[in-house]
C-alpha cells in the first residue's frame, strides 16, 4: 500500500494510524518508546523520508512497522543528531534495504567516536543494544554527509531540505524542512527541559535565533520530543535560553570557583542547570563577555 499524492497532499493535523498524526503537508509525526521520541515521516510519490530511528532494534522495529501503515516506498533515513536514542536503530533499518543514511558530518563524527560508550543509556529499553548482542544491535554510521550547505532531497514530487545552522544541542545538528514543518531535533524540546550535556549554549541561542528569523518559512516545528510547537514556542526557548546564559555569565564573573550559585535562579531543573554552566566553561570565555554587552 502507498499513500498516493491525493492522499498526502493538504494540512490536516488530526487523524492518525499506528500512532501517526499528520502535521503538513505528506508530513507525519509519531512518539516512540521510552524517551518519547518524535520520529517523523514524509512521503513522497517515489520514496518517503525517515526523520530518526530511535534507541534500537525493538523500537526500530515499531517504528518500521508504523511506517509500512502509510506506506510501502523506499525509505531513505536522516538522523538529527549523534545521540543514542535518535540513531541506534540505523542498523535494523539498514538490514531491511535503507541504502542512504544522511547526518551532518560532525554527528558521524561523534556517534564514530561515543557510540559504543552511548549504548548503557538504552540499556532499561533496550537492553540487547546495550549488551552489543543479538541481530541490528552495530553501531551503524550515517553514509551520506551534509555540511554547511543544505541538501535538497527530492522524493518525488515534493522536496525536503536538510541544513545545519550551527553547533545547539551538539556540534552536528541537522534539521529536516519540509513544506512549512521543520523537524528540529533536540534544538528544540518540548514538555522537558533542554539537554546540555554535548551543548554549545552561546551558539545554540543565536541558532536559536535564526529560527526565528524564518519562522514565516516554517510554521510547524517538530521538536525532538514532546508535542508539536510554532515559532512562539521558539522564541519562548530563545529568551529562556538567553536569560540563563546572562545570569551563569554573571555568576560565572562574580566567582571563579563558587559559580554553582547560579543554579537555583536559572529557568531549568538542577542537573540541566548544572550541565549548562559546566558546558559554558568550556565551550569559551569570549561568549560569556560578549553575553553581557
Amino acid at each position: 500500500m502507498t499513500l498516493s499524492s491525493a492522499q498526502t497532499d493538504g494540512n490536516q493535523t488530526s487523524g492518525n494510524q499506528a500512532g501517526w498524526t499528520r502535521v503538513g503537508e505528506r508530513s507525519w509525526v509519531r512518539p516512540d518508546g521510552g524517551f518519547a521520541l518524535n520520529t517523523g515521516l514524509v512521503i513522497g510519490d517515489e520514496r518517503a523520508l525517515l526523520v530518526d530511528t530511535g534507541s534500537g532494534p525493538r523500537e526500530a522495529a515499531e517504528i518500521f512497522a508504523a511506517v509500512r501503515t502509510l506506506t510501502d516506498l523506499p525509505l531513505v533515513v536522516v538522523n538529527t543528531h549523534a545521540h543514542g536514542d535518535h540513531f541506534f536503530g540505523n542498523a535494523y533499518f539498514r538490514a531491511r534495504g535503507v541504502e542512504d543514511i544522511w547526518a551532518h558530518t560532525a554527528a558521524v563524527r561523534m556517534m564514530e567516536e561515543t557510540g559504543e560508550r552511548q549504548r548503557r543509556m538504552v540499556r532499561e529499553f533496550e537492553p540487547e543494544m546495550a549488551a552489543a548482542e543479538g541481530p541490528d544491535t552495530g553501531i551503524d554510521l550515517p553514509n551520506r554527509l551534509v555540511s554547511d550547505q543544505p541538501v535538497d532531497l527530492d522524493l518525488g514530487g515534493h522536496k525536503v531540505t536538510l541544513f545545519h545552522l550551527g553547533r545547539a544541542h551538539t556540534e552536528g545538528d541537522l534539521l529536516v524542512g519540509s513544506g512549512n514543518v521543520l523537524f528540529a531535533g533536540d534544538i528544540v524540546e518540548e514538555g522537558a527541559h533542554p539537554s546540555f550535556e554535548d551543548s554549545f549554549p552561546y551558539e545554540w541561542q543565536k541558532v536559536l535565533g535564526k529560527l526565528i528569523a524564518i519562522d514565516e518559512l516554517y510554521t510547524v516545528i517538530v521538536p525532538g520530543h514532546g508535542a508539536v510547537v510554532d515559532p512562539d514556542f521558539v522564541r519562548t526557548q530563545y529568551h529562556r535560553l538567553l536569560q540563563a546564559i546572562r545570569t551563569t555569565t554573571t555568576a560565572i564573573h562574580e566567582s571563579s570557583t563558587d559559580y554553582t550559585k547560579a543554579v537555583p535562579v536559572l529557568p531549568y531543573g538542577p542537573v540541566q542547570s548544572r550541565h549548562l554552566i559546566l558546558r559554558m566553561k568550556a565551550t569559551g570565555p569570549g561568549g560569556a563577555r560578549m553575553m553581557l554587552r
